[in-house]
């Protein structure tokens, strides 16, 4: 069974049911079923086959999910990409990723036309309709990049409604997850059809996704956590995914009353500006059965606040990448443990190790290593990077956990991020989390600088909401609640904090942006 398969058993066991609504559209699962097959038949139509590379710069949109289900029903291997990325940074996974044909909105035909002489694999460019494009676009149109464009729509309409899909090995590529990484160019994760189709399917049962559930799709499709929890594993049980094409406060909360929604999966920021939205109300989320926070850790004072304004609970879970991406979720059937990222998920296997590799004890900081169906098989034409990252079977996440004593983890920091004060471990998270205590504090990141004394000294960027704030203010509160060595050396305010398309903050902007200064 893979991705496309089980879609085929739930449209036959729910034909009739919505799939996806989207700007008002309701499509059944037989419907999507037929696209995806139609869709399936018109790229094989176009002389793509089972196992070619095939890009998607797309928002959310039904483009996306026909786009990548019947690129997989049809045997291919697709390479979702951030529709925002610089013509760089695409033709980079483009070329890397070994691409043959590119599905793309269709405001990107400029920058696309402008790098095709750059990308000699791609032999299509299959363009999606967005509102946006005006009729009279201002740019010199080259026959040589036209000759091999074509309508999504156009290509759906060839195909066949009843398509034969060709047979493929649960151990081959179906998606590749271009990583940003801290340094150096992006690699791309090979996730395989068992890796997708069992991480989504073990989601859906540990989270109890069913029928009756409308899971909300907020966060971008083309990054991991939205694809495999707020749309691969709805529909492997027959729920319905609201759509929607971006994130706003307003727009979520309407969105939530109309359709009842009744699970929202969203990173620590989106649920920072939904607790700060002023007409949010507890009546508008009254549907909501669970929210799911991750990507990213969430401070404890906006766990607490958020929870108490609308009385619904956030259970947060983490993955990456490389693992499909869920390793642990907190159960719903136990206690929450607020700053946990909860227990092992069923047929994931998480422990603490030191730099030998051998499993710490209880309690103990270390790094997160993760085994399970769901781990990659490797790094796109990246053999040591791959040796580097998955030992003895073990993928080493670089993050830094410890586990209590019921089997609950907790991340620290990244490895990576790990500040050392005159020999004195500081995990920016622990910082961050004392910033977020403060009445004022907004939004706050840390980062580690260099010191002439002590080797480092943490830094803090902050955002708040009292402009009269002053910085040693602030230094004295974090006094009164951190170690002398963990008090920030220098505190900046600023308007707000760089952020990735999930709402994610980046500490190694910040960083880049102090190299630069």
């Amino acid at each position: 069974m893979n991705l496309s398969s089980q879609l085929h058993a739930t449209a036959l066991q729910h034909a009739n049911k919505h799939a996806y609504v989207f700007q008002d559209e309701a499509v059944t699962y037989l419907e999507l079923d037929a696209a995806v097959s139609q869709f399936a038949g018109g790229l094989e139509k176009m002389g793509l086959k089972k196992g070619d590379h095939i890009a998607m710069l797309l928002e959310n949109s039904p483009y996306f999910v026909v786009g990548l289900y019947g690129a997989l029903r049809l045997g291919a291997t697709v390479i979702p990409i951030n529709p925002v990325y610089t013509a760089d940074e695409i033709t980079y996974i483009l070329n890397n990723g070994d691409v043959k044909a590119v599905i793309a909105l269709d405001v990107l035909t400029p920058l696309l036309q402008d790098i095709e002489p750059l990308l000699p694999s791609v032999d299509h460019f299959i363009t999606c309709e967005t509102p946006q494009q005006q009729e009279d676009t201002q740019y010199e149109k080259k026959s040589s990049f036209f000759g091999k464009m074509k309508p999504f729509t156009e290509l759906l309409s060839s195909g066949e409604a009843i398509f034969e899909p060709p047979a493929v090995e649960e151990e081959e590529t179906a998606v590749i997850l271009y990583t940003s990484g801290t340094t150096g160019k992006p690699k791309g994760a090979m996730l395989t059809h068992k890796n997708l189709y069992r991480n989504a399917k073990d989601i859906a049962d540990f989270l109890n996704i069913h029928e009756q559930d409308w899971v909300m799709a907020v966060l971008p499709m083309f990054h991991v956590f939205s694809l495999s929890v707020a749309l691969n594993a709805p529909l492997m049980n027959g729920g319905t995914v609201i759509i929607m094409p971006r994130f706003s406060p307003a727009a979520v909360f309407e969105t939530i009353r109309k359709h009842k929604a009744t699970i929202f999966a969203g990173v620590p920021t989106m649920y920072n500006f939904l607790l700060r939205y002023p007409e949010g109300k507890q009546e508008d989320v009254q549907t909501l059965r669970l929210c799911i926070s991750g990507g990213s850790s969430m401070p404890a004072a906006l766990l607490k606040a958020f929870e108490q304004k609308f009385n619904v609970i956030i259970s947060e879970g983490y993955g990456l990448s490389e693992a499909s991406p869920v390793t642990c979720f907190n159960p719903l059937d136990q206690p929450r443990k607020p700053g946990s990222i909860g227990m092992n998920i069923v047929n994931v296997e998480n422990k603490v190790v030191d730099e030998f590799g051998e499993e710490v004890p209880v309690g103990q900081v270390g790094e997160l290593v993760v085994r399970g169906p769901n781990i990659m098989k490797g790094y796109y034409k990246m053999p040591e990077e791959t040796a580097r990252t998955i030992k003895k079977g073990w993928l080493y996440t670089g993050d830094l956990a410890r586990m209590d004593e019921d089997g609950y983890f907790y991340i620290v920091d990244r490895k990576k991020d790990m500040i050392i004060v005159g020999g004195y471990n500081v995990y920016p998270r622990e910082v961050e989390e004392v910033l977020y205590g403060h009445p004022s504090v907004v939004e706050a990141a840390v980062i580690g600088i260099p010191d002439m004394d002590f080797g480092e000294a943490v830094k803090c960027f902050v955002v708040v909401k009292d402009a009269s704030l002053t910085e040693e203010e602030l230094m004295a509160y974090c006094r009164e609640h951190l170690a002398k060595y963990k008090v920030p050396s220098e505190i900046d305010f600023l308007d707000e904090l760089p952020k990735n398309t999930t709402g994610k903050i980046l500490r190694r902007a910040l960083k880049q942006q102090l190299l630069e200064q």
